[in-house]
């Protein structure tokens, strides 16, 4: 009787073979992750959390599940140990400067520091063009101010410079074209007599406003200020620096001021 035709055997290597090729490499890439572990650079590793916690933060405060594994390992029923787990990553920042209220204080320290040092640099050129009698400055935290007198600077309810103004608003606009990329402001003020015999203005508001043009007018055209960085308005009789009722008074509330504003006053 004939032999069968013995059956050719399955080509390739056996079924078994490439599980236990997938095993091996599985432990190979786990003794390497666990070398790699054993060996890493401490510094490197914060900055690689440091990353993270910007880029995927989901607690308050910046915390999230990298570090120690406290929150993940316990599960979410230990939530109440959130305080003490963002303590642990180093997250947090000191109570006293993250408060809202401290913040804005310490703003607020260095917007009056920038206002100081420009006002102490005004100052030194109003003493040297000698017109410490003509101009008052002070400051705040948002600008310098110049106040001229409106008696030096108008005649009585017109909105014409006299002679005697023209040379102190020189020496006011080569102050303020050392500081031309700042936000410069002219405010005219009055006191609070009605205009009743004027033929030219109607109220206060009128006054007010045209005399803080014409200063703008004349500073534009002696200086080489950028009329864009020049603002100018009239608030009439509604911010009086002193007392209507005497004639001392009024005389202090006709008024031009003149702000520079600091580059942190957000102008």
């Amino acid at each position: 009787m004939a032999k069968k035709k013995q059956e050719d055997a399955p080509a390739g290597s056996p079924a078994w073979m490439a599980t236990f090729s997938d095993l091996m490499n599985l432990l190979l890439c786990f003794f390497v992750l666990l070398f790699s572990m054993s060996t890493v650079d401490a510094k490197k590793f914060e900055e690689v959390a440091a990353s993270f916690s910007q880029t995927f933060s989901v607690f308050t405060a910046g915390a999230l599940s990298i570090g120690d594994g406290m929150l993940v390992s316990n599960g979410v029923s230990q939530l109440n140990q959130l305080d003490e787990y963002i303590n642990s990553t180093g997250k947090t920042t000191d109570e006293e400067e993250s408060d809202p209220e401290n913040i804005l204080q310490a703003v607020e320290a260095q917007k009056l520091q920038e206002s100081a040092e420009l006002a102490e640099k005004v100052s030194e050129a109003i003493n040297e063009a000698g017109m410490d009698d003509l101009i008052e400055m002070s400051y705040t935290s948002q600008y310098v101010q110049l106040t001229l007198n409106g008696a030096l600077l108008f005649e009585s309810a017109s909105a014409d410079l006299s002679e005697d103004a023209k040379p102190v608003l020189d020496h006011v606009g080569v102050i303020l074209e050392r500081y031309s990329e700042s936000i410069i402001e002219i405010e005219g003020h009055t006191d609070s007599v009605p205009l009743n015999n004027s033929k030219e203005f109607l109220s206060n508001n009128e006054l007010s406003d045209a005399r803080a043009l014409s200063v703008f007018y004349y500073l534009i055209g002696v200086t080489n200020l950028d009329p864009a960085y020049v603002k100018h308005s009239g608030r009439g009789e509604y911010c009086p620096i002193a007392d209507n009722a005497t004639p001392e008074g009024r005389a202090l509330n006709r008024r031009v001021e003149i702000k520079i504003y600091n580059s942190l006053s957000g102008y």
